[in-house]
């Protein structure tokens, strides 16, 4: 069984509203506030094991501050008060990997509810 990558350096560019993690295997991604805040893998948002709640008006969101959770993740604080989601580092390095098609599933189902980013 192969170890799963572990971020070493994790960055919040606070004024680009950017999380950008370094991962052991090289890899290196840069993610928006607004999309690490819409995939939140709170209950919340997963809408517990269901379909999960449609998070709009996200654009403007930013991390306020970031703490450790053990050895394996850490918790985003965000300024819309959402804080109760756990990034694990498999997360995280599955958000990076999948971020363009991630990203357009939200959007086209966020077209198709008429919802909107603002």
């Amino acid at each position: 069984m192969t170890q799963s990558p572990i971020p070493v350096e994790i960055t919040l560019l606070q004024k680009l509203r950017q999380l950008q993690v370094r991962f052991d295997d090289g890899r290196e991604f840069s993610m928006s506030c607004e999309y690490l805040r819409v995939f939140s893998p709170s209950a919340e948002v997963t809408g517990h094991g269901g379909p999960g709640i449609l998070q709009t008006g996200k654009r403007e969101v930013n991390i306020v501050a970031i703490e450790p959770v053990g050895q394996y993740a850490v918790k985003l604080i965000f300024d819309d008060q959402h804080q109760s989601g756990i990034y694990s580092w498999d997360l995280l390095y599955d958000l990076g990997l999948h971020q363009s098609e991630n990203w357009q599933q939200y959007l086209t189902r966020l077209e198709s509810a008429g919802g909107s980013r603002d």
